[in-house]
């Protein structure tokens, strides 16, 4: 396990920033970022997300990220993808909850005020197996009900 440093807490909230809150509505305080833009896309623009997100809860976990909070942010990411899936819900539900944003506070709460503490070995790849396996049935599942919509017509 690595430590911790300004490096890499700065890459993971430019990534954070970009995924949720990068832009901002003209003349309103509303940001939003890349994820609701890419969830635009069917299937891709979900996994691409789901995968960024896990890609930052990795790099959390390498540098030290303690059992309790990789489970936090996993189901923040879980609570994100699921929802984020539905047709047109998900799309407006993902202008709004920003699961990168919110487990960035969650590990800076880790590292500055001591919080979320517990051993973390090994529960990223269970998550990460999990998470596979949740999404390739997202987009089974997907794949056959615009299947049957197609063959509707």
């Amino acid at each position: 396990m690595q430590t911790v440093n300004n490096s890499n807490i700065k890459w993971i909230e430019y990534v954070s920033k970009l995924m949720d809150d990068k832009f901002r509505l003209p003349g309103t305080n509303f940001r939003f970022g890349l994820d609701p833009i890419l969830n635009l896309i069917p299937f891709a623009g979900n996994l691409s997300t789901f995968a960024v997100s896990i890609v930052l809860i990795a790099t959390m976990a390498k540098y030290g990220a303690s059992r309790k909070l990789l489970i936090m942010m996993s189901l923040n990411v879980l609570v994100d993808t699921t929802i984020g899936a539905i047709p047109l819900i998900g799309n407006i539900f993902d202008f709004a909850y920003k699961s990168n944003t919110k487990n960035l506070r969650l590990l800076k709460e880790h590292y500055q005020e001591g919080k979320h503490t517990g051993s973390g070995r090994g529960i990223i790849t269970i998550l990460i197996i999990i998470f596979s396996i949740f999404i390739i049935s997202i987009v089974y599942i997907m794949w056959q009900l615009t299947s049957w919509m197609l063959a509707q017509f």
